[in-house]
C-alpha cells in the first residue's frame, strides 16, 4: 500500500513541473551533471573553505586542469630496462633452475657411506678399521681381549695399522680432533700421524725384568711424526729442536695429558727423545705428563 502512494506521488510531481513528462523526467539526456572543474585560479580560490585557502600554497594557472603527476619510475624498473634484449625472461616461472645430482653421484656418496660404516669399529664412524679381538703374548699379563686395528682417525691415517683397545682407540680420537688438527691449522692440515709402536708384548722401555708396558696391553701408541697436507713431515725428533715448530708440538704434547693417563715426551728421558708415548693407565694422583 505505501509502495504505490510513493509511485502515485511521484507521477503527480512529475507532472506539475513544467516541461517535464514521465517520458523524460528520468532520460540519461536531461539527468543533472556534475559542474564543470572551475578554470581560472580566482573560481578554484573561491570554493576552497577558508579554513583551508590560507594554509594551502599559492595556485598558479599551470596548476588548474593538470592532472596528478606520475609515479617516477623505480631504480628498478629502470635497471631492467636497461639490460640487453636477448637476456632470458627472469621471471620465477622461467628461472633456470639447478640441474638435478646426477642418481650416480648419489649412488657413489652412499656407497662410501655404506662403506665407512661397514669398517667402523668401537661403534664410532670416525674410527675406521676392523675388528682383532682377543690378543695374547708370550709374556705374563699381556693381551686384550677386544682389540681393533685401526687404519684411520677422525680422518687422519696412521702410517701403520695399529692395534689397540677402543679405549685408546677414542682417546686418540679426542686428542686428534681437539689438538692435532687445531695444533696444524686448517691451511695445511695434518693427514696422516706416523705411529712408531702399538701394541708389542714387551717389557717397559725392553728392560728386562720390567713391569709389563701399556703396549703389551693394547692401551699405549708412540706417535713419532707428522704427515702435512703439502707433504711435510714434522717429525718429533727435528721438530722439538726447532724454534717454528717446537712452540706448536710443546702445545700438541701438553693436549694429551688428560684424554691419556700418561704422556711421555723428549724431555721426559732419553728413551722418548723421538716420540710421543701415549697410553691409557690411571694413576692415583691423575695424569703423569713429562
Amino acid at each position: 500500500m505505501r509502495g504505490s502512494v510513493a509511485i502515485m506521488a511521484g507521477w503527480v510531481l512529475a507532472c506539475l513541473l513544467p516541461g517535464v513528462t514521465m517520458g523524460n523526467a528520468l532520460a540519461p539526456d536531461n539527468s543533472l551533471r556534475p559542474s564543470l572543474r572551475p578554470t581560472t585560479v580566482a573560481a578554484v580560490q573561491s570554493e576552497l573553505p577558508q579554513t583551508l585557502a590560507g594554509s594551502l600554497p599559492a595556485l598558479t594557472g599551470e596548476d588548474i586542469g593538470l592532472r596528478p603527476i606520475l609515479r617516477p619510475k623505480s631504480e628498478q624498473i629502470l635497471a631492467a630496462a636497461a639490460l640487453p634484449s636477448g637476456l632470458p625472461d627472469l621471471g620465477p616461472g622461467t628461472s633456470l633452475r639447478p640441474n638435478l645430482r646426477p642418481d650416480s653421484v648419489l649412488e657413489q656418496a652412499l656407497f662410501k657411506r655404506r662403506q665407512r660404516r661397514k669398517g667402523a669399529v668401537c661403534g664410532d664412524l670416525e674410527i675406521q678399521g676392523s675388528e682383532v679381538g682377543a690378543v695374547s703374548g708370550k709374556l705374563a699379563g699381556c693381551g686384550a681381549k677386544d682389540a681393533v686395528r685401526v687404519k684411520s682417525i677422525a680422518g687422519v691415517t696412521l702410517s701403520q695399522h695399529s692395534v689397540m683397545t677402543c679405549e685408546t682407540a677414542k682417546a686418540l680420537k679426542r686428542w686428534i680432533e681437539k689438538d692435532v688438527i687445531k695444533g696444524f691449522g686448517r691451511r695445511n692440515k695434518v693427514v696422516s700421524l706416523r705411529v712408531a709402536a702399538h701394541y708389542s708384548c714387551r717389557t717397559r722401555n725392553n728392560r728386562p725384568g720390567a713391569r709389563i708396558s701399556e703396549h703389551g696391553r693394547a692401551k699405549a701408541i708412540d706417535i713419532s711424526g707428522f704427515r702435512l697436507e703439502d707433504g711435510t713431515l714434522v717429525t718429533v725428533l727435528e721438530g722439538w729442536k726447532d724454534r717454528r715448530t717446537r712452540k706448536r708440538l710443546a702445545k700438541i704434547w701438553k693436549g694429551a695429558c688428560g684424554p691419556f693417563g700418561t704422556v711421555l715426551g723428549p724431555e721426559a728421558d732419553r728413551y722418548h727423545q723421538d716420540h710421543f708415548h701415549l697410553d691409557v693407565a690411571r694413576h692415583r694422583s691423575g695424569a703423569y705428563c713429562r
